[in-house]
Protein backbone atom coordinates (compact mmCIF):
# COMPACT_ATOMS: atom_id res chain seq x y z
CA UNK A 1 0.00 0.00 0.00
CA UNK A 2 2.96 2.32 0.58
CA UNK A 3 3.99 2.03 -3.05
CA UNK A 4 0.44 2.41 -4.39
CA UNK A 5 -0.15 5.51 -2.27
CA UNK A 6 3.11 7.09 -3.43
CA UNK A 7 2.48 6.25 -7.10
CA UNK A 8 -1.01 7.79 -7.04
CA UNK A 9 0.32 11.02 -5.51
CA UNK A 10 3.28 11.22 -7.91
CA UNK A 11 1.06 10.52 -10.94
CA UNK A 12 -1.34 13.25 -9.87
CA UNK A 13 1.42 15.77 -9.23
CA UNK A 14 3.24 14.94 -12.46
CA UNK A 15 0.08 15.25 -14.57
CA UNK A 16 -0.95 18.54 -12.97
CA UNK A 17 2.58 19.95 -13.30
CA UNK A 18 2.75 19.02 -16.99
CA UNK A 19 -0.65 20.57 -17.67
CA UNK A 20 0.33 23.72 -15.80
CA UNK A 21 3.60 24.12 -17.72
CA UNK A 22 1.91 23.28 -21.03
CA UNK A 23 -0.82 25.83 -20.43
CA UNK A 24 -3.65 23.29 -20.33
CA UNK A 25 -6.55 24.47 -18.18
CA UNK A 26 -8.22 22.42 -15.49
CA UNK A 27 -11.75 23.62 -16.19
CA UNK A 28 -13.30 26.84 -14.91
CA UNK A 29 -10.90 29.55 -13.78
CA UNK A 30 -8.54 27.33 -11.77
CA UNK A 31 -5.09 26.42 -13.03
CA UNK A 32 -4.13 22.72 -12.78
CA UNK A 33 -1.89 23.10 -9.72
CA UNK A 34 -4.48 25.27 -7.98
CA UNK A 35 -7.15 22.68 -8.75
CA UNK A 36 -4.83 20.03 -7.28
CA UNK A 37 -4.36 22.10 -4.11
CA UNK A 38 -8.10 22.65 -3.79
CA UNK A 39 -8.74 18.92 -4.22
CA UNK A 40 -6.25 18.04 -1.48
CA UNK A 41 -7.91 20.35 1.04
CA UNK A 42 -11.44 19.32 0.03
CA UNK A 43 -10.59 15.60 0.12
CA UNK A 44 -9.01 15.85 3.58
CA UNK A 45 -12.09 17.62 4.90
CA UNK A 46 -14.36 15.18 3.12
CA UNK A 47 -12.53 12.22 4.69
CA UNK A 48 -13.13 13.58 8.18
CA UNK A 49 -16.77 14.33 7.37
CA UNK A 50 -17.18 10.79 6.03
CA UNK A 51 -15.68 9.27 9.17
CA UNK A 52 -17.84 11.44 11.42
CA UNK A 53 -20.86 10.53 9.31
CA UNK A 54 -20.04 6.87 9.98
CA UNK A 55 -20.03 7.42 13.75
CA UNK A 56 -23.80 7.02 14.03
CA UNK A 57 -23.90 3.99 11.75
CA UNK A 58 -20.96 2.39 13.55
CA UNK A 59 -22.50 2.99 16.97
CA UNK A 60 -25.90 1.63 15.88
CA UNK A 61 -24.74 -1.57 14.23
CA UNK A 62 -21.84 -2.41 16.53
CA UNK A 63 -24.34 -2.00 19.37
CA UNK A 64 -26.62 -4.51 17.65
CA UNK A 65 -23.62 -6.78 17.02
CA UNK A 66 -22.80 -6.71 20.73
CA UNK A 67 -26.36 -7.80 21.53
CA UNK A 68 -26.16 -10.59 18.93
CA UNK A 69 -22.81 -11.74 20.26
CA UNK A 70 -23.99 -11.73 23.89
CA UNK A 71 -27.00 -13.80 22.90
CA UNK A 72 -24.87 -16.33 21.02
CA UNK A 73 -26.18 -15.50 17.54
CA UNK A 74 -22.70 -15.32 15.99
CA UNK A 75 -21.87 -18.80 17.26
CA UNK A 76 -25.18 -20.15 15.94
CA UNK A 77 -24.51 -18.67 12.49
CA UNK A 78 -20.97 -20.05 12.55
CA UNK A 79 -22.31 -23.52 13.32
CA UNK A 80 -24.86 -23.36 10.49
CA UNK A 81 -22.38 -22.49 7.76
CA UNK A 82 -19.49 -24.41 9.32
CA UNK A 83 -18.86 -26.83 6.38
CA UNK A 84 -18.31 -23.93 3.95
CA UNK A 85 -16.53 -21.45 6.21
CA UNK A 86 -14.07 -23.93 7.71
CA UNK A 87 -12.82 -24.71 4.20
CA UNK A 88 -12.52 -21.06 3.24
CA UNK A 89 -11.02 -19.98 6.59
CA UNK A 90 -9.09 -22.95 8.03
CA UNK A 91 -7.15 -20.65 10.39
CA UNK A 92 -10.32 -19.60 12.24
CA UNK A 93 -11.86 -21.95 14.86
CA UNK A 94 -15.23 -23.23 13.59
CA UNK A 95 -17.36 -21.49 16.23
CA UNK A 96 -15.30 -18.35 16.64
CA UNK A 97 -17.35 -15.11 16.65
CA UNK A 98 -15.38 -13.98 13.57
CA UNK A 99 -17.28 -16.55 11.51
CA UNK A 100 -20.68 -15.14 12.39
CA UNK A 101 -19.51 -11.54 11.97
CA UNK A 102 -18.13 -12.28 8.50
CA UNK A 103 -21.40 -13.90 7.46
CA UNK A 104 -23.40 -10.89 8.69
CA UNK A 105 -21.11 -8.53 6.78
CA UNK A 106 -21.37 -10.49 3.54
CA UNK A 107 -25.13 -10.80 4.01
CA UNK A 108 -25.47 -7.03 4.46
CA UNK A 109 -23.46 -6.45 1.29
CA UNK A 110 -25.57 -8.99 -0.58
CA UNK A 111 -28.73 -7.15 0.43
CA UNK A 112 -27.34 -3.79 -0.66
CA UNK A 113 -27.28 -2.24 2.82
CA UNK A 114 -24.27 -0.03 1.97
CA UNK A 115 -22.60 1.48 5.05
CA UNK A 116 -24.61 -0.83 7.30
CA UNK A 117 -22.26 -3.63 6.21
CA UNK A 118 -19.17 -1.72 7.38
CA UNK A 119 -19.71 -2.15 11.15
CA UNK A 120 -20.23 -5.89 10.68
CA UNK A 121 -17.02 -6.06 8.66
CA UNK A 122 -15.05 -4.11 11.24
CA UNK A 123 -16.34 -6.41 13.96
CA UNK A 124 -15.18 -9.38 11.90
CA UNK A 125 -11.74 -7.81 11.47
CA UNK A 126 -11.47 -7.20 15.21
CA UNK A 127 -12.28 -10.83 15.90
CA UNK A 128 -9.81 -12.01 13.25
CA UNK A 129 -7.15 -9.75 14.74
CA UNK A 130 -7.55 -11.49 18.09
CA UNK A 131 -6.36 -14.65 16.34
CA UNK A 132 -3.48 -12.85 14.61
CA UNK A 133 -0.06 -14.16 15.73
CA UNK A 134 1.68 -11.18 14.05
CA UNK A 135 -0.23 -7.97 14.92
CA UNK A 136 0.18 -5.34 12.24
CA UNK A 137 0.44 -7.96 9.47
CA UNK A 138 -2.63 -9.26 7.65
CA UNK A 139 -3.39 -12.94 8.09
CA UNK A 140 -4.58 -15.15 5.23
CA UNK A 141 -8.09 -15.04 6.69
CA UNK A 142 -8.08 -11.24 6.77
CA UNK A 143 -6.92 -11.04 3.16
CA UNK A 144 -9.49 -13.56 1.95
CA UNK A 145 -12.29 -11.85 3.86
CA UNK A 146 -11.47 -8.43 2.40
CA UNK A 147 -11.00 -9.82 -1.12
CA UNK A 148 -14.46 -11.41 -0.92
CA UNK A 149 -15.82 -8.22 0.62
CA UNK A 150 -14.71 -6.03 -2.28
CA UNK A 151 -16.59 -8.26 -4.72
CA UNK A 152 -19.33 -9.62 -2.47
CA UNK A 153 -22.22 -11.47 -4.11
CA UNK A 154 -24.98 -8.90 -4.56
CA UNK A 155 -28.61 -10.01 -4.48
CA UNK A 156 -30.26 -6.62 -4.08
CA UNK A 157 -28.44 -3.43 -5.21
CA UNK A 158 -31.13 -1.19 -3.74
CA UNK A 159 -29.35 2.14 -4.26
CA UNK A 160 -28.73 1.49 -7.95
CA UNK A 161 -32.31 0.33 -8.53
CA UNK A 162 -33.64 3.47 -6.85
CA UNK A 163 -31.46 5.73 -9.00
CA UNK A 164 -32.50 3.92 -12.18
CA UNK A 165 -36.15 4.38 -11.22
CA UNK A 166 -35.56 8.09 -10.61
CA UNK A 167 -33.91 8.35 -14.03
CA UNK A 168 -37.08 7.03 -15.69
CA UNK A 169 -36.08 3.43 -16.37
CA UNK A 170 -38.85 1.20 -17.73
CA UNK A 171 -37.48 -1.73 -15.71
CA UNK A 172 -35.23 -0.46 -12.88
CA UNK A 173 -34.68 -3.97 -11.47
CA UNK A 174 -33.50 -5.43 -14.80
CA UNK A 175 -29.91 -5.28 -13.51
CA UNK A 176 -30.57 -7.86 -10.77
CA UNK A 177 -29.46 -10.89 -12.84
CA UNK A 178 -26.50 -9.06 -14.42
CA UNK A 179 -25.33 -7.76 -11.04
CA UNK A 180 -25.67 -11.21 -9.49
CA UNK A 181 -23.69 -12.85 -12.30
CA UNK A 182 -20.87 -10.28 -12.25
CA UNK A 183 -20.57 -10.32 -8.46
CA UNK A 184 -20.50 -14.14 -8.33
CA UNK A 185 -17.69 -14.19 -10.89
CA UNK A 186 -15.80 -11.52 -8.94
CA UNK A 187 -16.22 -13.41 -5.66
CA UNK A 188 -14.94 -16.68 -7.14
CA UNK A 189 -11.96 -14.80 -8.59
CA UNK A 190 -11.30 -13.19 -5.20
CA UNK A 191 -11.21 -16.57 -3.46
CA UNK A 192 -8.93 -18.11 -6.10
CA UNK A 193 -6.58 -15.10 -6.13
CA UNK A 194 -6.33 -14.94 -2.33
CA UNK A 195 -5.39 -18.62 -2.03
CA UNK A 196 -3.00 -18.51 -5.01
CA UNK A 197 -1.17 -15.32 -3.98
CA UNK A 198 -0.77 -16.36 -0.34
CA UNK A 199 2.26 -18.49 -1.19
CA UNK A 200 4.10 -15.44 -2.60
CA UNK A 201 3.39 -13.21 0.41
CA UNK A 202 4.38 -15.14 3.55
CA UNK A 203 3.23 -13.85 6.93
CA UNK A 204 6.76 -13.60 8.32
CA UNK A 205 7.20 -12.34 11.89
CA UNK A 206 8.09 -8.68 12.02
CA UNK A 207 9.25 -8.63 15.63
CA UNK A 208 9.69 -5.41 17.53
CA UNK A 209 8.61 -3.26 14.60
CA UNK A 210 5.06 -4.53 15.10
CA UNK A 211 5.08 -3.78 18.79
CA UNK A 212 6.36 -0.25 18.12
CA UNK A 213 3.58 0.42 15.60
CA UNK A 214 0.59 -1.25 17.24
CA UNK A 215 1.43 -1.38 20.94
CA UNK A 216 0.95 -5.16 20.85
CA UNK A 217 3.78 -7.69 20.95
CA UNK A 218 4.28 -10.12 18.10
CA UNK A 219 2.63 -13.23 19.55
CA UNK A 220 4.69 -15.64 17.48
CA UNK A 221 7.94 -13.91 18.35
CA UNK A 222 7.08 -13.94 22.07
CA UNK A 223 6.24 -17.64 21.84
CA UNK A 224 9.55 -18.46 20.14
CA UNK A 225 11.54 -16.49 22.71
CA UNK A 226 9.78 -18.20 25.59
CA UNK A 227 10.39 -21.64 24.11
CA UNK A 228 14.07 -20.93 23.57
CA UNK A 229 14.49 -19.73 27.15
CA UNK A 230 12.68 -22.67 28.69
CA UNK A 231 14.87 -25.39 27.21
CA UNK A 232 14.12 -28.34 24.97
CA UNK A 233 12.40 -30.49 27.61
CA UNK A 234 10.07 -27.74 28.77
CA UNK A 235 9.32 -26.83 25.17
CA UNK A 236 8.39 -30.44 24.44
CA UNK A 237 6.07 -30.48 27.47
CA UNK A 238 4.49 -27.20 26.38
CA UNK A 239 3.98 -28.51 22.85
CA UNK A 240 2.29 -31.64 24.15
CA UNK A 241 0.06 -29.54 26.39
CA UNK A 242 -0.91 -27.31 23.50
CA UNK A 243 -1.70 -30.32 21.31
CA UNK A 244 -3.84 -31.83 24.07
CA UNK A 245 -5.71 -28.56 24.58
CA UNK A 246 -6.30 -28.23 20.84
CA UNK A 247 -7.66 -31.78 20.67
CA UNK A 248 -9.99 -31.11 23.64
CA UNK A 249 -11.20 -27.89 22.00
CA UNK A 250 -11.83 -29.66 18.71
CA UNK A 251 -13.77 -32.40 20.47
CA UNK A 252 -15.89 -29.81 22.28
CA UNK A 253 -16.64 -28.02 19.05
CA UNK A 254 -17.63 -31.27 17.36
CA UNK A 255 -19.98 -32.00 20.26
CA UNK A 256 -21.81 -28.68 19.81
CA UNK A 257 -21.74 -28.57 16.01
CA UNK A 258 -25.03 -28.76 14.16
CA UNK A 259 -25.64 -31.89 12.05
CA UNK A 260 -24.63 -31.75 8.39
CA UNK A 261 -28.26 -31.72 7.20
CA UNK A 262 -28.89 -28.49 9.13
CA UNK A 263 -25.89 -26.81 7.50
CA UNK A 264 -26.95 -27.97 4.05
CA UNK A 265 -30.49 -26.75 4.70
CA UNK A 266 -29.17 -23.31 5.69
CA UNK A 267 -27.06 -23.09 2.52
CA UNK A 268 -30.03 -24.17 0.37
CA UNK A 269 -32.18 -21.50 2.04
CA UNK A 270 -29.58 -18.85 1.19
CA UNK A 271 -29.44 -20.01 -2.43
CA UNK A 272 -33.24 -19.99 -2.59
CA UNK A 273 -33.17 -16.30 -1.66
CA UNK A 274 -31.63 -15.46 -5.04
CA UNK A 275 -34.77 -15.87 -7.18
CA UNK A 276 -36.92 -14.40 -4.37
CA UNK A 277 -34.87 -11.20 -4.26
CA UNK A 278 -34.88 -10.95 -8.04
CA UNK A 279 -38.69 -11.14 -8.15
CA UNK A 280 -39.60 -9.26 -4.96
CA UNK A 281 -36.47 -7.17 -4.41
CA UNK A 282 -38.09 -3.75 -4.55
CA UNK A 283 -40.80 -4.83 -2.09
CA UNK A 284 -38.38 -6.39 0.38
CA UNK A 285 -35.68 -3.68 0.49
CA UNK A 286 -37.50 -1.10 2.72
CA UNK A 287 -38.09 -3.74 5.39
CA UNK A 288 -34.51 -4.94 5.77
CA UNK A 289 -32.96 -2.42 8.19
CA UNK A 290 -35.96 -2.08 10.57
CA UNK A 291 -36.43 -5.86 10.62
CA UNK A 292 -32.72 -6.34 11.31
CA UNK A 293 -32.80 -4.08 14.36
CA UNK A 294 -36.03 -5.54 15.75
CA UNK A 295 -34.83 -9.08 15.12
CA UNK A 296 -31.47 -8.61 16.89
CA UNK A 297 -33.06 -6.95 19.92
CA UNK A 298 -35.82 -9.55 20.27
CA UNK A 299 -33.27 -12.34 19.89
CA UNK A 300 -31.15 -10.84 22.65
CA UNK A 301 -34.20 -10.40 24.89
CA UNK A 302 -35.23 -14.04 24.39
CA UNK A 303 -31.70 -15.13 25.30
CA UNK A 304 -31.73 -13.16 28.55
CA UNK A 305 -29.45 -10.33 27.38
CA UNK A 306 -29.82 -6.90 29.00
CA UNK A 307 -30.25 -5.40 25.57
CA UNK A 308 -30.04 -1.71 26.46
CA UNK A 309 -26.84 -1.92 28.51
CA UNK A 310 -25.16 -4.28 26.04
CA UNK A 311 -26.23 -2.13 23.08
CA UNK A 312 -24.70 0.97 24.69
CA UNK A 313 -21.41 -0.85 25.34
CA UNK A 314 -21.22 -1.84 21.69
CA UNK A 315 -22.14 1.67 20.56
CA UNK A 316 -19.23 3.10 22.57
CA UNK A 317 -16.88 0.77 20.73
CA UNK A 318 -18.35 1.89 17.40
CA UNK A 319 -17.67 5.53 18.25
CA UNK A 320 -14.02 4.77 19.05
CA UNK A 321 -13.54 2.76 15.84
CA UNK A 322 -15.00 5.52 13.66
CA UNK A 323 -12.47 8.00 15.06
CA UNK A 324 -9.60 5.53 14.71
CA UNK A 325 -10.01 5.18 10.95
CA UNK A 326 -9.83 8.93 10.20
CA UNK A 327 -6.05 9.02 9.41
CA UNK A 328 -6.39 6.09 7.00
CA UNK A 329 -9.34 7.70 5.23
CA UNK A 330 -7.53 11.05 4.95
CA UNK A 331 -4.49 9.40 3.33
CA UNK A 332 -6.32 7.38 0.69
CA UNK A 333 -9.06 9.91 -0.13
CA UNK A 334 -6.59 12.78 -0.54
CA UNK A 335 -4.52 10.68 -2.94
CA UNK A 336 -7.60 9.72 -4.97
CA UNK A 337 -8.88 13.30 -4.96
CA UNK A 338 -5.53 14.46 -6.33
CA UNK A 339 -5.67 11.79 -9.06
CA UNK A 340 -9.09 12.92 -10.24
CA UNK A 341 -8.35 16.66 -10.05
CA UNK A 342 -5.04 16.37 -11.90
CA UNK A 343 -6.66 14.96 -15.04
CA UNK A 344 -4.62 11.73 -14.85
CA UNK A 345 -7.77 9.60 -14.83
CA UNK A 346 -9.11 11.40 -17.89
CA UNK A 347 -5.79 10.87 -19.66
CA UNK A 348 -5.92 7.12 -18.99
CA UNK A 349 -9.49 6.89 -20.31
CA UNK A 350 -8.62 8.91 -23.41
CA UNK A 351 -5.62 6.73 -24.21
CA UNK A 352 -7.26 3.31 -23.86
CA UNK A 353 -10.97 4.06 -24.29
CA UNK A 354 -10.95 3.47 -28.03
CA UNK A 355 -9.38 0.05 -27.51
CA UNK A 356 -11.76 -1.11 -24.76
CA UNK A 357 -14.77 0.09 -26.78
CA UNK A 358 -14.06 -2.67 -29.30
CA UNK A 359 -14.67 -5.31 -26.61
CA UNK A 360 -17.87 -3.77 -25.23
CA UNK A 361 -16.44 -1.30 -22.71
CA UNK A 362 -16.98 2.23 -24.13
CA UNK A 363 -15.14 5.24 -22.72
CA UNK A 364 -18.05 6.30 -20.49
CA UNK A 365 -18.20 2.88 -18.85
CA UNK A 366 -14.38 2.68 -18.66
CA UNK A 367 -14.37 5.81 -16.50
CA UNK A 368 -16.90 4.13 -14.25
CA UNK A 369 -14.89 0.87 -14.10
CA UNK A 370 -11.67 2.66 -13.13
CA UNK A 371 -13.35 4.95 -10.61
CA UNK A 372 -15.35 2.18 -8.92
CA UNK A 373 -12.28 0.82 -7.13
CA UNK A 374 -11.12 4.29 -6.12
CA UNK A 375 -14.12 6.35 -5.08
CA UNK A 376 -17.60 5.16 -4.26
CA UNK A 377 -19.18 8.60 -4.36
CA UNK A 378 -17.29 9.47 -7.55
CA UNK A 379 -18.42 6.31 -9.29
CA UNK A 380 -22.00 6.88 -8.12
CA UNK A 381 -21.89 10.39 -9.55
CA UNK A 382 -20.55 9.16 -12.89
CA UNK A 383 -23.25 6.50 -13.10
CA UNK A 384 -25.95 9.05 -12.28
CA UNK A 385 -24.73 11.46 -14.96
CA UNK A 386 -24.61 8.69 -17.58
CA UNK A 387 -28.07 7.22 -17.03
CA UNK A 388 -29.63 10.69 -16.74
CA UNK A 389 -28.06 11.77 -20.04
CA UNK A 390 -30.93 11.86 -22.60
CA UNK A 391 -28.53 10.64 -25.29
CA UNK A 392 -27.77 7.47 -23.29
CA UNK A 393 -30.49 6.79 -20.71
CA UNK A 394 -30.84 4.04 -18.10
CA UNK A 395 -32.18 1.40 -20.50
CA UNK A 396 -29.40 1.57 -23.09
CA UNK A 397 -26.50 -0.88 -23.21
CA UNK A 398 -24.20 1.66 -21.54
CA UNK A 399 -26.88 2.43 -18.94
CA UNK A 400 -27.24 -1.24 -18.03
CA UNK A 401 -23.46 -1.72 -18.00
CA UNK A 402 -22.62 1.17 -15.65
CA UNK A 403 -25.51 0.16 -13.37
CA UNK A 404 -24.15 -3.38 -13.21
CA UNK A 405 -20.62 -2.15 -12.51
CA UNK A 406 -21.88 0.02 -9.66
CA UNK A 407 -23.86 -2.79 -8.08
CA UNK A 408 -21.43 -5.69 -8.49
CA UNK A 409 -18.27 -4.45 -6.76
CA UNK A 410 -17.09 -2.40 -3.80
CA UNK A 411 -14.74 0.57 -3.44
CA UNK A 412 -11.57 -1.45 -2.98
CA UNK A 413 -9.23 1.22 -1.64
CA UNK A 414 -11.86 2.51 0.79
CA UNK A 415 -12.53 -1.00 2.13
CA UNK A 416 -8.83 -1.73 2.62
CA UNK A 417 -8.19 1.61 4.32
CA UNK A 418 -11.16 1.37 6.69
CA UNK A 419 -10.99 -2.30 7.63
CA UNK A 420 -7.24 -2.56 8.02
CA UNK A 421 -7.14 0.84 9.71
CA UNK A 422 -9.65 -0.32 12.30
CA UNK A 423 -7.21 -3.01 13.51
CA UNK A 424 -4.02 -1.08 12.69
CA UNK A 425 -2.76 -3.50 10.05
CA UNK A 426 -0.06 -1.85 7.96
CA UNK A 427 1.39 -4.85 6.13
CA UNK A 428 -1.48 -5.91 3.85
CA UNK A 429 0.46 -8.65 2.05
CA UNK A 430 -1.54 -9.79 -1.00
CA UNK A 431 -4.86 -8.11 -0.11
CA UNK A 432 -4.64 -5.37 -2.75
CA UNK A 433 -3.68 -7.56 -5.76
CA UNK A 434 -6.32 -10.15 -4.83
CA UNK A 435 -9.00 -7.46 -4.57
CA UNK A 436 -7.96 -5.82 -7.85
CA UNK A 437 -8.03 -9.18 -9.65
CA UNK A 438 -11.57 -9.66 -8.37
CA UNK A 439 -12.48 -6.16 -9.60
CA UNK A 440 -11.08 -6.90 -13.05
CA UNK A 441 -12.96 -10.20 -13.32
CA UNK A 442 -16.19 -8.50 -12.20
CA UNK A 443 -15.77 -5.86 -14.94
CA UNK A 444 -15.15 -8.53 -17.59
CA UNK A 445 -18.17 -10.52 -16.39
CA UNK A 446 -20.35 -7.39 -16.37
CA UNK A 447 -19.37 -6.58 -19.96
CA UNK A 448 -20.02 -10.17 -21.05
CA UNK A 449 -23.46 -10.54 -19.44
CA UNK A 450 -24.67 -7.06 -20.46
CA UNK A 451 -23.49 -7.63 -24.04
CA UNK A 452 -25.33 -10.96 -24.08
CA UNK A 453 -28.60 -9.63 -22.61
CA UNK A 454 -28.72 -6.02 -23.79
CA UNK A 455 -26.07 -5.60 -26.48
Amino acid sequence: MNLIFLLIVLAAFGTAAWRQLAGVGAGGDALPMQALSNAMVASAGGAVELALGLVGMMALFLGLMKVAEAGGLLVMIARLIRPLMTRLFPEVPPEHPAMGAMVLNLSANALGLGNAATPFGIRAMQELDRLNPHPGTATNSMVLFLAINTSSITLLPTGVIALRAAAGSVDPAAILPTTLFASICGTLAAIAAAFWLARWFPAAPVGSAVEAQTGRPDVAAVGVTAAEGAGADDAAVDTAAVDTAAADAAAALDTHAYPLWASLLAIVAVVAMIPVTIVYGRTISPWILPALMVGFLLFGLCRGVRVYEVFVDGAKEGFAVALRIIPYLVAILVAIGMLRASGALEAIVASVGSVTARVGLPAEALTMALLRSLSGSGAYGVMASIIKDPAIGPDSYVGYLVSTLQGSSETTFYVLAVYFGAVQVRRMRHALPAALIADLVAVIAAVAICAYLFG
